[in-house]
């Protein structure tokens, strides 16, 4: 049995249609099941909550291996699943981590993540752990600009990365819970093109037919709004407006192929991706 947590979001949704098209028995832990209904219909649901420790037992009987996303800052979520994984006697976890755990020194985002590695390492299950660097799907933090105005707001300029699709990011959490050989593995994954902002502006302003206005961002306050419309604790927004400089020094753009040893294919491209999510981008009258 495998447990996935974070089945509703962009790589858990991905990931459950990966595992269910490979046959494998498969649970999602749930807070909401109202959002786990477009899931695949041969997958269990348990509903519990990382925030209650005590929710989790029954999730986890039974669980051989776990794919583990634990959102936010907190440390907490990835402690209790641990000791819930670790009581289930559960073999195998897949741990999405972050690729800026590899920085010299190690941003705030990245530490984070680190502590949450270690607490899994501590604990003495084999694990796998997955380091993206940016998702394609933070280009849906634009839509309200491009819906609302033909804009998007630039906080790194000449900065570039390699975004990759969390579709690719699910297909080697998928190989990694269903093959041998990966434990105690660690892969840093990303696309295969690096871009700027206004770069991906541009494909998705070619793919929506629409022109639209790359804005510099003037302050960091600005930009933090721009990816926290409704506020971010001080902690977490220190750490982005650090992230965003940092992704504006990298004017080459980090990049691995770890996607295509593994698969043995190219990661999906940016323009595949703005192609399935068009309408996302077009105003609702014309979607």
């Amino acid at each position: 049995m495998l447990l996935v947590t974070g089945a509703t979001g962009n790589i858990g949704r991905e990931l459950t249609r990966e595992l269910t098209a490979k046959g494998v028995k498969l649970r999602v832990l749930v807070r909401d099941p109202a959002r786990a209904t477009g899931l695949p219909a041969r997958a269990e649901r348990l509903v519990g909550d990382l925030d209650e420790p005590a929710t989790l037992t029954p999730a986890f009987d039974g669980v051989d291996k776990l794919f583990l996303l634990t959102p936010g800052i907190r440390i907490g979520h990835t402690a209790a699943a641990v000791a819930a994984a670790q009581a289930a006697g559960v073999g195998h976890i897949v741990h999405l981590s972050s690729f800026n755990v590899l920085g010299d020194p190690m941003p705030a985002m990245g530490r984070w993540h680190h502590e949450r590695e270690e607490n899994i390492r501590a604990c003495g299950i084999p694990a796998t752990f997955l380091r993206p660097g940016g998702f394609m799907t933070n280009a849906l933090d634009w839509v309200p600009t491009i819906r609302e105005g033909d804009y998007v707001l630039d906080p790194v300029g000449p900065g570039r990365y390699a975004p990759i699709d969390p579709a690719d990011i699910a297909a080697v959490a998928a190989l990694a819970l269903t093959e041998d050989g990966h434990q105690d593995k660690e892969y840093v994954l990303t696309g295969d093109e690096t871009f700027t902002v206004t770069e991906q502006v541009r494909v998705i302003s070619e793919t929506i037919g629409r022109d639209i206005e790359v804005r510099e961002v003037t302050t960091p306050d600005e930009a933090v709004r721009f990816r926290f419309p409704n506020g971010a604790p001080q902690a977490l927004a220190d750490a982005v407006t650090e992230g965003f400089n940092l992704m504006r020094a990298d004017t080459v753009g980090f990049r691995t192929d770890t996607v295509q040893r593994l698969l043995g294919r190219k990661p999906r491209t940016f323009a595949d991706w703005c192609a399935r999510n068009a309408d996302a981008f077009r105003r609702p009258e014309t979607a």
